[in-house]
């Protein structure tokens, strides 16, 4: 019998802080992680505002050197432009602070410059303030790429209420797909014998059962229910980490997401597509399609196309159009995805369309 040789390597947080107040703790996670003193902050113009500043400050009372550098969107050029920041100043650690975009773009810097990365996230739109991927926008849409997963996270629940609601409940869209995804994962081991974990797999399932049952308690203007949200969205981030890839988290309702992002772009936020993708994919799946959409709508998250500000044109497109996304990543739509006929009748069934 030959000796076992397989290895896997697993790249967590080291440091992770959710709840009130918690931004005033910055300067020590720094400390107690030693990781140098040239600080980069990542930010936009609101986001700095809204707690950029307060770090800004908190870490140069602590005798850190700091620069800040704001952007927009995640686009590579953005990427590049921070990257290059990065080098120029020698960073040691990049903070990102902000909502998906800004931490998308800080975490693959971060990778790029060879700094260390700190999430501090002012709303809690996607599971990304936590994971080793980061969702760039290009031409063909959002592309999913490796980047650095965050030395720690710093998560304010004071700061992510005065955050508009819809990133949150958007947010819980996404972590709630974790179902389909999960269940895409599954049948992928089964037919094609891909390689699977059930750790993540746990970790992914009881992140989106956790938002699942919560879900009429998520409200907006509730401090509490920020907590109720981000808590699911890191360990959703953590499950990616143990799988080594983003598969516990994004399957076909993803890949429905991303084609709406071509077809219809800036119509509806990341996670709100995901939702109703899980809602038709769960109908494809055969399992509780309706406990999705209850949920979502509990929630206050978008359960039609015209939740979503697409035509029903559009959507079925999107649907017909979602297994050419990932060619590599096997799914409930099969090789050869769905027909025009097919995808108009899973969207009328559950009352997407």
């Amino acid at each position: 019998m030959d000796a076992f040789k397989k290895a896997k390597d697993m790249y967590m947080p080291r440091h992770m802080i959710l709840g009130h107040g918690v931004i005033s703790r910055i300067a020590d996670v720094c400390d107690d992680l030693i990781i140098g003193k040239n600080v980069m902050i990542v930010t936009g113009d609101d986001t700095y505002k809204a707690a950029g500043k307060a770090v800004e400050n908190i870490l140069t009372d602590a005798k850190y050197n700091v620069c800040v550098v704001k952007t927009g969107g995640a686009t590579m050029d953005n990427v590049d432009k921070i990257t290059a920041e990065g080098k120029k100043n020698k960073t040691n650690v990049l903070i990102s602070v902000g909502g998906g975009s800004k931490i998308d773009i800080g975490k693959l810097a971060a990778k790029n410059c060879g700094a260390h990365m700190i999430s501090v996230p002012t709303s809690a739109s996607h599971d990304g303030i936590a994971s080793g991927r980061a969702s760039i926008k290009s031409d063909e849409g959002s592309v999913s790429v490796d980047a650095m997963v965050p030395l720690a996270i710093v998560a304010d629940t004071e700061v992510i209420v005065k955050s508009p609601y819809r990133l949150m409940a958007s947010g819980c869209a996404d972590v709630i797909s974790n179902m389909t995804a999960v269940a895409d994962w599954e049948f992928a081991r089964r037919l094609r014998n891909e390689e699977f974990s059930s750790y993540a797999q746990s970790l992914a399932l009881y992140s989106a059962k956790s938002v699942i049952k919560n879900s009429a308690s998520i409200r907006p203007n509730f401090e509490e229910s920020v907590w109720m949200a981000v808590k699911p969205l890191v360990i959703s981030g953590l499950s990616m980490s143990v799988a080594g890839n983003s598969r516990p988290t994004s399957g076909s309702e993803h890949m429905f997401s991303h084609a709406l992002d071509v077809i219809a772009p800036g119509s509806a936020l990341h996670g709100e597509q995901c939702g109703v993708g899980s809602i038709m994919m769960m109908y494809l799946h055969g399992g509780d399609w309706i406990a999705i959409r209850d949920a979502l709508k509990a929630i206050g998250a978008p359960t039609t196309a015209k939740g979503l500000n697409v035509s029903n044109e559009d959507l079925i497109e999107a649907l017909t159009r979602a297994h050419k996304i990932r060619t590599d990543r096997f799914t409930i739509l099969g090789d050869i995805g769905l027909t025009k006929e097919a995808a108009e009748t899973v969207a009328r069934n559950t009352g997407v369309i």
